[in-house]
């Protein structure tokens, strides 16, 4: 049986970390999860992002490389919560864009993040969690953590419009884009059934695979 990379992508509050237990628990894939609370920098960066911003990229590129070297030798299918791509391609390129993160320590950053790209090898699959911002709003809510309360709507969107672009040039692996504002599926099993079958299809080499209206 073939060895697969799955790796889930999506803004925050979409419902990357649900996705990629479920979908453990369905295949039974080895799950790797985003290290939010692990991170030292998270809480102070959404408090001063200017000051914290760099540092807390650094955490989590750090980790993800972590996570990526030790998926790569899990001798079964394994499935990740984020990419490394989303670190730099949207977090971090959006603190540039806002004035947040200085020329400086934005440069060093994209440095040590190609170098990480050109040696890492890709996902056999990246599946997009599309979701618009009052959608988010609303799963941000539901999942309770404290220090995101305070994320404004207007910083989710400039979020998903770095997304749209990113994913839209990305083509290092296929990409399977979830409309995630219409299926939901943690509440209705159905929309889980039918994300499992679309990515099958698609790891096993169907080029266009599209969800119902």
């Amino acid at each position: 049986m073939k060895k697969w990379f799955v790796a889930i992508a999506g803004n925050i509050g979409v419902g990357k970390s649900t996705l990629t237990e479920m979908l453990s628990q369905r295949l039974g894939w080895e799950p790797f999860f985003e290290a939010v609370s692990d991170n030292p920098y998270l809480a102070d960066f959404y408090q001063d992002m200017a000051r914290w911003g760099f540092h807390s990229q650094i955490f989590f590129l750090s980790r993800r490389l972590l996570h990526h070297y030790q998926l790569l030798q899990r001798p079964n299918s394994v499935i990740q919560d984020r990419t490394v791509y989303e670190d730099a391609e949207i977090f971090a390129r959006n603190l540039y864009r806002q004035g947040l993160m200085s020329e400086r320590d934005y440069r060093s950053y994209r440095e040590l993040y190609e170098v990480v790209r050109a040696i890492l090898p890709p996902p056999d699959l990246v599946v997009y969690l599309r979701a618009s911002v009052p959608t988010l709003l609303r799963r941000i809510a539901q999942r309770g953590r404290p220090f995101e309360r305070a994320i404004a709507p207007e910083y989710l969107e400039q979020l998903n419009v770095l997304y749209e672009e990113w994913i839209s040039q990305f083509s290092l692996c296929p990409v399977l884009t979830v409309p995630s504002d219409r299926l939901d599926f943690v509440a209705n099993s159905y929309h889980l059934d039918l994300i499992v079958e679309k990515i099958l299809e698609k790891l096993q080499g169907r080029e266009e695979v599209v969800f119902p209206e």
